[in-house]
């Protein structure tokens, strides 16, 4: 436990602990919109020494419920 906990430095990669986070799925993403239940979820995360985001669905009709949506996000700026 006490190494999980101990920072990790290898290159340019510099990690407060050896806890890495894998992508998942939230389903928070009103209208397949990002939107900010986004930041509190990677607020949450905080405490990970590396946090590896989620992926977005190619479309509206594939993927999973409340996912972001690649098409709808390319006009988002």
């Amino acid at each position: 436990m006490k190494m999980l906990l101990s920072t990790f430095a290898k290159g340019a990669l510099q990690l407060k602990n050896h806890v890495v986070m894998a992508p998942m799925t939230r389903s928070r993403a009103l209208h397949n919109l990002p939107n900010g239940l986004r930041a509190v979820y990677y607020k949450q995360c905080a405490g990970a020494g590396l946090v590896i985001t989620e992926g977005t669905s190619p479309g509206p009709e594939v993927g999973y419920p409340r996912e972001i949506d690649r098409a709808c996000c390319r006009n988002l700026t």
